[in-house]
């Protein structure tokens, strides 16, 4: 399966979807990126005059990079196409904030896929390779009824 076919499947759409590109991805692991643009929706009201990226929208932005998109790859031999997934705990850590217009690069590990419960090792860096979050994020991804 290729990158650009696991950003067709996403079951997201802007302004809530935050995945530009998968840099790569493995059984084990994947690895993508986001720029937070200038003009984001909810820079307008967090903070006044100090705009920094809530760490839950970096929360997500792990989630559909770290555990969504490998998801996906991993169920590509499954017959079924189309999946409902649903985040089921998380719990994350930051060290530094994210402000309008720095990108930022998601890594995840798998930590175990089984009975389309898949858990994460997850962690954020800037383009520089310093820190900005880290911590573990479950989900489940089961066929569409």
């Amino acid at each position: 399966m290729t990158n650009t076919a696991i950003l067709e499947k996403l079951p997201y759409t802007k302004p809530f979807l935050f995945v530009d590109k998968l840099v790569s991805i493995t059984n084990e692991r994947v690895e993508g990126c986001y720029t937070f643009s200038e003009d984001e929706f909810f820079y307008q009201g967090h903070f006044k005059e100090y705009p920094v990226t809530p760490g839950v929208i970096l929360t997500e932005c792990m989630a559909q990079i770290g555990l969504v998109c490998l998801g996906i790859y991993l169920l590509k031999d499954e017959s079924q196409t189309e999946f409902t997934i649903a985040l089921s705990s998380h719990s994350i850590d930051f060290y530094k904030p994210v402000f309008p217009g720095e990108q930022v690069v998601v890594v995840s590990e798998k930590v175990y896929f089984r009975f389309h419960k898949l858990k994460c090792n997850v962690k954020m860096l800037d383009t520089n390779g310093a820190l900005i979050a880290k911590g573990t994020i479950s989900g489940m991804l089961a066929p569409k009824q």
